[in-house]
């Protein structure tokens, strides 16, 4: 995620309904495909944040405290639906290239794991050089976009 992009996200999943804090880190990973799981840390200040900005209410239930759009909130998760505050989840083919790509990120780990185990010195160190030339690739291909 995007910095900045939380406090969209937040108010999109509140648009669901009230909710306490791991509600709406739960609905933000369920809602990616498990994709993004905010932490506490970020979830939280946000969400004193948006209230402070007459974006969200919250009162106290059963110990938690429970958060809910106002109408200005409502309206600031609406208009935040623009195409530069979509998330890569919003559509099937962004959710499935992502899940492709994460997918084949745990293919490697996997495989590097293996070449560990295996333990052959040179076969470790020429398995370090494939996994860097990937990782410069990887780079070279966000320097294209």
């Amino acid at each position: 995620m995007r910095r900045g992009d939380i406090r969209v996200a937040l108010l999109r999943a509140l648009q669901a309904g009230p909710a306490h804090g791991y509600e709406v880190i739960g609905r933000l990973e369920e809602g990616s495909g498990g994709l993004w799981r905010p932490s506490a840390g970020s979830v939280y200040p946000t969400l004193q944040l948006l209230e402070e900005q007459g974006l969200l209410s919250s009162h106290e239930d059963a110990g938690k405290r429970i958060y809910e759009l106002t109408d200005t909130g409502r309206a600031e998760a609406a208009s935040g639906a623009g195409s530069e505050r979509d998330f890569p989840w919003d559509s099937e083919e962004g959710l499935n290239g992502h899940k492709s790509l994460r997918g084949a990120l745990a293919q490697l780990v996997l495989a590097t794991k293996q070449v560990q185990v295996a333990g052959e010195p040179e076969l470790v160190e020429r398995a370090a050089a494939i996994v860097k030339e990937a990782r410069q690739k990887l780079y070279q291909l966000l320097a294209e976009s």
